[in-house]
């Protein structure tokens, strides 16, 4: 039996985890929520599951939750708010697999709060190593942590790799379904609407992560991601359009052969290998019907129509705070065009602005690297407002 915490149980990773957790009780157990200020479905997943320790994001939600918990029920479970509440969810003694899939920067502490716990963590929280990838990475080997991942193309390099040696990977490919915009021109993109960009053709994902797959950014970050993963420069990391989304990455070798991992695009299959890992569990996701297949096609992003990817690869090649700053300021434009205030095509042209504007400095240490995000993330509402 294997105790598990989750944090960001509310959101769409955290659903289908307990969706994985609920078909399998006799393997895992519910000991820590972690959530936002959605109150309603975490009461339902408290009844559920009944863990041991819940914590919210902020104490106007935190005072909601205890008021709507009838105190007889409940009695022996600890209720906690903010980033310190979170991040002791995510370092409780009990928990022996963090899963961390707050999504943005909010995710960042607390992870390391599971890291320097030493715990198994099924890291779907990409920003973590965005913003602090060598200090993240520095701090898995010093405290003993381990880090499996859950987003389904470092999940798929990570099945692919498994026994190989690193010298013989000549390039790791992460695949894209292009989002709701693959395509499309430019210009085309010059009017489109919040609306259209959150209807993604394959995935079933948060408002946020949904436009950043229409920008390619969060193909970008994912970059950034697999660089620490994996240990591979920029050059080593490609990335292709795959609009069936069958496909989750590639691994090419250096004798030309290529290993790839396939699956309907269903996240509970990356989070039930993450949970059970090294083993599998039976009939987690539905099998492709090989026969129906019209065919699985491949092709470059338009870097052009795309800008977000080339900004995600330039940041991680200039490395320091520059990944820090990429993301906050991505995070306030997505926020900003999906209000209405901005359009689709000046996401890219703000970000750009303000890694141009901003002073790099060595990112190796917390405090430099959160008031990076700060920084950057006063400085693109500034360029919004402009």
């Amino acid at each position: 039996m294997k105790n598990i915490a989750i944090l960001g149980s509310t959101g769409s990773i955290g659903k289908s985890a307990l969706d994985v957790v609920s078909k399998f009780p006799d393997r895992f157990r519910i000991v820590g929520l972690a959530a936002g200020r959605n109150i309603t479905l975490l009461i339902k997943q408290i009844e559920q599951f009944r863990p041991e320790t819940v914590a919210v994001s902020d104490e106007n939600t935190y005072k909601t939750l205890k008021s709507q918990i009838p105190d007889l029920k409940f009695q022996n479970m600890e209720i906690l708010f903010g980033t310190e509440g979170i991040s002791r969810v995510a370092a409780m003694p009990d928990a022996d697999i963090v899963i961390s899939s707050i999504v943005g920067s909010a995710g960042l502490l607390p992870t390391i709060a599971a890291i320097k716990a030493g715990k198994v963590i099924a890291l779907a929280n990409k920003e973590t190593l965005v913003m602090a990838g060598d200090l993240v990475m520095s701090s898995v080997k010093e405290y003993g942590a381990t880090l499996l991942p859950v987003d389904s193309e470092h999940s798929a390099i990570f099945q692919c790799i498994k026994g190989y040696e690193k010298y013989s990977i000549k390039k790791i490919i992460l695949t894209a379904s292009g989002g709701p915009f693959a395509g499309k021109t430019i210009e085309e993109l010059e009017k489109v609407s919040p609306e259209s960009a959150l209807k993604h053709p394959n995935w079933s994902m948060g408002r946020k992560i949904t436009i950043d797959s229409a920008t390619l950014m969060n193909k970008g970050l994912e970059v950034i991601e697999a660089h620490y993963l994996f240990g591979l420069p920029p050059e080593k990391i490609d990335v292709l359009i795959h609009p069936q989304s069958i496909v989750h990455s590639i691994v090419e070798f250096i004798d030309g052969s290529y290993i790839a991992q396939l699956s309907k695009p269903d996240m509970k299959g990356p989070i039930a290998y993450a949970l059970s890992y090294p083993e599998r569990l039976y009939d987690v996701v539905e099998p492709i019907d090989w026969e129906s297949l019209s065919g699985l096609t491949f092709q470059k992003p338009d870097h052009r129509t795309f800008p977000c990817l080339s900004l995600a690869y330039s940041a991680l090649k200039t490395g320091g705070t520059m990944p820090a700053v990429l993301n906050a300021s991505n995070e306030i434009a997505v926020a900003a065009f999906l209000d209405g205030i901005i359009g689709f095509n000046r996401i890219p042209v703000i970000i750009k602005k303000v890694m141009d504007s901003h002073k790099l400095q060595p990112a190796d240490d917390i405090g430099v690297i959160l008031e990076a995000d700060r920084w950057a993330r006063e400085d693109t509402l500034k360029e919004i407002n402009k």
